[in-house]
C-alpha cells in the first residue's frame, strides 16, 4: 500500500502528466454531464423504457453510452456513429484501391481519410438519429410540434455526436489514453457502482463475496487474453559504414497478439444476433414452426441456441477481422526492406506463409477464448447474478474496460520511467506494453 501511494505521489509530481490527467477528468465530466441533459421538448416522466423498443440491442447500446440512450439525452447516440463510420472506412481501405492509395500517402492521406470519416459520421448520425427518435420516443412525451421536434432533435443529436468526437480527439492529443475508448469506458464504468449496490442488496454477503472473487479471476483471464503475444524473431543484417564502423545485426521480435481483433468480433456478432428475433416478428412468418422456434430460442441471451450461434459468429469474425488488421505480405515486405529475415525461413513468399501459419494457429485459441468471454454474462445470470452486474463478467463491457485501463497504465508508466520513477508494476512496466508493442504496431 505504501508503494501504491508513493506511485500516486510520483504521478502528480510530474507537471505534464498531472496536467494531462486533470484535463482528461474535466472533459470526461463534461461528457457525463451531457448524458443527463434531456432533449428539448420532451417530458422525461412520459418516456417509459426506451430500450424495450429495440429489444436487446437498445440495452446493449445503453450500457456502452452510460444510460444516455435510455434518457433521450443530447448525447443519446454518443460516439457510436463515429465508430461505425471508422469501421466502414477501415473496411473500404481493404476493398477499394482509392482508399488503399490514400493509406499509403502518409500524413496527407490520413488527413483525407479522417475528413471522409467525419463526413460519413454526420451522414450516419442523421440516419440513426431519425430512426432513434421515430422508433423509441413516445409521442405522448413530446410537448411541442412533432415534426419540429424530429428535425430539431436530429440536429441536436448530430451536434452532440460531433462534440463527443471532438472531446475524444482532445483527450487523445492533450489528455491521457485514447480519447474515444475513454469515452466508451467511462460510460460503461459509470453503471458499475449502481450494479454492485443492487447485487449486494439482492444477495447475502457470502454470495456477493464469492461473486467478487470470481469476477477478479475473470478480469485476470481477460488481461491475459489482451496481453498474450507470440513472438517471431527477426534477424537484421549488419551493415558496414565508412571507417569500418557497422550498425545493425541485432535481433528483434514481431509480437503477434493472440487477440489481434480486440472487441470488434463481439460487436459484429452481437449486431447480427438481433436478426433472428426480427425475422421471427414478421407477420405470416412468426406463426410458422421456424418462426416460433426462432422467437423462442433467440428471445433470451441466456438460451443455449443463442450462445452457441454467438460463439460461432465470434470465432468467424475473429478470423475475418484479424485478416484485415494483419497482412503477412506487408510484414514480409517490411522485413525485406529493412534487410531482415526470420531465422530458418527463406525470404520472400515463404516468410509470408510462415507468418500466416503462425497467425492462424494463435487466432484459433484466441477466438475460442474470446467466444467464452462473450457468453460468460449469460452463465452469470443462470447462477443468480443480476443482469446489470452480470454484464461486467464478460462481453464487450469487460474487454473495453480492460483494454482502455491497460493502455492508460502504459502511458502513465512511460512518463514515470522517463522521469526515473518506479513504474506502477513491480517490474517497472506493464507486461506487453513496452518496446514489443510498439514494434507490433509498426508491423500492423
Amino acid at each position: 500500500m505504501k508503494k501504491f501511494f508513493e506511485a500516486i505521489r510520483n504521478i502528480f509530481s510530474i507537471e505534464e502528466l498531472r496536467r494531462r490527467i486533470i484535463y482528461t477528468v474535466i472533459l470526461l465530466m463534461v461528457f457525463r454531464l451531457g448524458s443527463f441533459i434531456v432533449l428539448p421538448g420532451i417530458d422525461p416522466d412520459r418516456l417509459g423504457d426506451i430500450t424495450d423498443a429495440l429489444g436487446g440491442f437498445g440495452g446493449f447500446i445503453d450500457v456502452l453510452l452510460g444510460g444516455a440512450f435510455s434518457k433521450a439525452a443530447i448525447f443519446a447516440l454518443g460516439i457510436m456513429p463515429y465508430i461505425s463510420a471508422s469501421i466502414v472506412v477501415q473496411l473500404l481501405t481493404v476493398a477499394m484501391p482509392y482508399f488503399q492509395k490514400l493509406q499509403k500517402e502518409g500524413e496527407s492521406g490520413r488527413r483525407r481519410i479522417n475528413s471522409i470519416t467525419r463526413l460519413l459520421t454526420i451522414a450516419i448520425t442523421l440516419a440513426q438519429s431519425f430512426g432513434y427518435l421515430y422508433a423509441t420516443i413516445n409521442r405522448d412525451a413530446v410537448m411541442v410540434n412533432y415534426t419540429f421536434f424530429i428535425i430539431s432533435s436530429m440536429v441536436i443529436l448530430t451536434t452532440g455526436t460531433m462534440f463527443t468526437m471532438w472531446l475524444g480527439e482532445r483527450i487523445t492529443e492533450r489528455g491521457i489514453g485514447n480519447g474515444i475508448s475513454m469515452l466508451i469506458m467511462i460510460g460503461i464504468i459509470s453503471r458499475l457502482p449502481q450494479s454492485m449496490v443492487k447485487e449486494a442488496t439482492s444477495n447475502n454477503i457470502l454470495s456477493f463475496i464469492i461473486e467478487l472473487i470470481v469476477l477478479y479471476f475473470v478480469v485476470m483471464a481477460v488481461v491475459m487474453l489482451t496481453q498474450a503475444t507470440r513472438k517471431i524473431p527477426v534477424q537484421y543484417a549488419k551493415q558496414q559504414m565508412a571507417g569500418n564502423r557497422g550498425f545493425g545485426g541485432q535481433r528483434q521480435y514481431i509480437p503477434l497478439k493472440v487477440n489481434a481483433a480486440g472487441v470488434m468480433p463481439i460487436i459484429f456478432a452481437q449486431s447480427l444476433m438481433f436478426l433472428p428475433p426480427l425475422l421471427a416478428s414478421i407477420p405470416g412468418f412468426r406463426d410458422t414452426t421456424v418462426g416460433l422456434w426462432l422467437g423462442t430460442t433467440f428471445s433470451s441471451y441466456t438460451s443455449v441456441g443463442y450462445n452457441l450461434l454467438l460463439a460461432v459468429l465470434i470465432i468467424l469474425f475473429t478470423y475475418f477481422y484479424t485478416a484485415i488488421q494483419i497482412d503477412p505480405n506487408r510484414i514480409k515486405d517490411d522485413i525485406k526492406r529493412n534487410n531482415g529475415f526470420i531465422p530458418g525461413v527463406k525470404p520472400g513468399p515463404q516468410t509470408a506463409e510462415y507468418i500466416a501459419r503462425i497467425l492462424d494457429r494463435i487466432t484459433l485459441p484466441g477466438s475460442i477464448f474470446l467466444a467464452i468471454v462473450a457468453i460468460l454474462p449469460s452463465f452469470a445470470v443462470r447462477f443468480g447474478v443480476t443482469e446489470e452486474f452480470a454484464q461486467f463478467y464478460g462481453g464487450t463491457s469487460l474487454l473495453i474496460m480492460v483494454g482502455v485501463i491497460l493502455d492508460t497504465l502504459q502511458q502513465i508508466n512511460s512518463y514515470l520511467l522517463m522521469r526515473r520513477y518506479e513504474g506502477l508494476m513491480k517490474s517497472g512496466k506493464v507486461r506487453g506494453s513496452s518496446r514489443n508493442i510498439a514494434v507490433a504496431e509498426s508491423w500492423q
